[in-house]
């Protein structure tokens, strides 16, 4: 059976994301096959180390990871008119070429939250740089009886900084 297919749902931007309909297939496969679904969700812009870290622990923690990714509209809400630096499709791309990343669901709104009670993963992943009582989904995934794990952050690397050294190398 193959728990991870995929197709491409907008073919105009060639991204191959799962939409609602296809992640809820998708996790109701995984359960009838006894499997874990870990959900983490983020920009992922300007893709680096540090998140390749991060997903790898993130997959590490149960059979499939399914990371939700802001759209290029809901990243400008949340970070501003200069941001994201690589459009949706190509940040889709990236996570997807990922052998720990096992789907990827894009999101519009400016939380996951929506996403979030669409999958209702049995592990909900964040960095530890966030506050427990602010994390998006945690009481709908404690609820299931499901848990949030809160990974430790590599330190060196963020998106932030690195723009911060091209920036400087352009002066």
């Amino acid at each position: 059976m193959d728990l991870f297919r995929r197709r491409t749902v907008r073919e105009d931007a060639g991204l191959n994301v799962l939409d609602r309909n296809e992640a809820t297939a998708l996790v109701e496969r995984l359960r009838r096959a006894g499997r874990t679904v870990v959900f983490t969700n983020g920009v992922f812009d300007l893709l680096h180390p540090g998140h390749v870290r991060y997903l790898k622990d993130a997959r590490a923690l149960g059979d499939a990871l399914i990371v939700g990714l802001n759209s290029d509209a809901s990243v400008r809400r949340n970070k501003g008119p200069h941001r994201p630096i690589n459009p949706e499709s190509e940040r889709a791309e990236l996570l997807e070429a990922l052998e720990c990343v096992d789907a990827v669901i894009l999101f519009d709104e400016d939380t996951p939250a929506d996403i979030i009670q669409v999958v209702g993963p049995d592990v909900l992943v964040k960095g530890a740089d966030w506050p427990p009582d602010q994390i998006v989904g945690r009481e709908t995934v404690e609820a299931r009886g499901g848990r949030v794990v809160l990974i430790p952050v590599a330190p060196g690397y963020s998106t932030t900084a690195l723009l911060e050294r091209i920036r400087a190398a352009a002066r």
